[in-house]
């Protein structure tokens, strides 16, 4: 009996930690939510219209990992690993020798569905892109703001591993005192918490770009030395995300809908004393890895495709699934935006059936896009056959 009080205690001591490392979990749609519609392809807007060679080359690269993935449901349909290996023989030999081709191949191997959850189909899109900061693998009066890799302090927790009922909730702590505590907030770390715990990956010049690049996860640092290095993300410090854009708005330093990064930076252009205090709002902090080869690399560890890739909520959508996206172009008027984006990516915020964060590349025009999307729309999820029908 006292082994039984005991592990009860380690219970409800694991569930306080999972409620204050990751408050993030609270607004997490209940998976069974979500619905999936079956619609056929002509239902899907502008289908015909969109380049689908540039789609097919995207989902060839999900491939590898979508045959190694784990079963998964979708809605109430069961997707195993197994059901894709048809699907991603098939691309693999497939050349496209136009895009009608390509769009045939879709329209062969695919069933697609509308996505909805509590009889909702609308959804949240915003949009993100690669940063690209200057900087320097050496510390200098320029290049002063570091880019720290992962703590050697810090301590990953699989809650599941402790109890069942727990399977899939982690938190991060580090040990003070033989006792697992929350690790440090944003704050601490902007005043030297982390002292020599923590490797600097690469120095910066600018504090807001290393800020910029916390929130888009990973980015391109063009070194003072010659050539770019990428970075990417390693971990974070286990705190929740909040935006400091809506800290101005509820501050009333910033009005709803003009709150972009453009905004932002003009606010501390203007405010530059309360920088600091600003981005110590935000109390999770990212560290980064070095990237080697293509990139940048996504939640599925395949390169993200510019305009192409899709950060979704993978308890909802299988990472490496097709999905047909419905929306608005970022900024005024009505333009619609309706393409085949691939799953490849997650994100803290990124959280819900129909949830999505468009990847826009790099470079000031994908800021640009990125920084002003904000669009109400719905997407389509193609799901595979488990043989082509011919399609004529």
């Amino acid at each position: 009996m006292r082994v039984s009080v005991r592990m009860t205690c380690v219970v409800i001591i694991l569930m306080a930690l999972l409620v204050a490392c990751a408050p993030d979990q609270k607004s997490v749609v209940p998976p069974q939510a979500l619905n999936l519609k079956a619609v056929a392809f002509s239902d899907l807007p502008a289908w015909s219209h969109d380049r689908h060679t540039e789609a097919l080359a995207t989902f060839k690269l999900s491939c590898p990992k979508l045959l190694s993935s784990e079963d998964q449901e979708v809605g109430e349909r069961p997707i195993a690993a197994a059901n894709w290996a048809p699907v991603c023989r098939a691309a693999k030999a497939f050349v496209a020798t136009d895009g009608n081709a390509a769009k045939k191949f879709f329209e062969g191997w695919f069933s697609p569905f509308l996505v909805s959850a509590n009889g909702v189909s609308s959804g949240l899109f915003t949009g993100y892109f690669e940063a690209e900061l200057r900087g320097s693998l050496t510390r200098s009066e320029r290049f002063h703001v570091p880019l720290f890799g992962m703590p050697l302090d810090l301590v990953r927790i699989d809650l599941g591993q402790f109890d069942s009922a727990l399977n899939g909730h982690r938190i991060v702590g580090r040990l003070s005192n033989r006792e697992l505590v929350p690790y440090f907030r944003r704050s601490a770390i902007q005043h030297g918490a982390l002292g020599e715990t923590a490797p600097v990956v690469a120095w910066v010049d600018d504090v807001i770009d290393a800020f910029l690049l916390q929130v888009q996860g990973s980015g391109r640092v063009r070194l003072d030395e010659g050539g770019v290095l990428r970075v990417g993300f390693a971990g974070h410090n286990g705190h929740g995300y909040v935006s400091i854009g809506r800290v101005l708005i509820d501050a009333g330093e910033l009005s709803p809908g003009r709150a972009s990064w453009r905004d932002i930076r003009e606010w501390i252009a203007r405010n530059p004393t309360k920088v600091d205090a600003l981005l110590g709002q935000n109390p999770r902090y990212i560290f980064f890895r070095k990237i080697s080869g293509a990139g940048p690399i996504g939640a599925q560890g395949v390169p993200l495709t510019p305009r192409r890739s899709l950060a979704v909520d993978p308890k909802f959508i299988p990472l490496g699934a097709p999905l047909w996206l419905d929306t608005k172009w970022p900024g005024p008027g009505d333009r619609r935006l309706r393409r085949l984006m691939i799953a490849q990516d997650a994100g803290s915020a990124i959280k819900g059936p129909i949830r999505g964060d468009f990847f826009w590349g790099y470079g000031k025009s994908a800021l640009a896009e990125a920084g002003r999307m904000k669009s109400r729309g719905r997407y389509f999820i193609l799901l595979p056959r488990l043989k082509a029908i011919p399609v004529f």
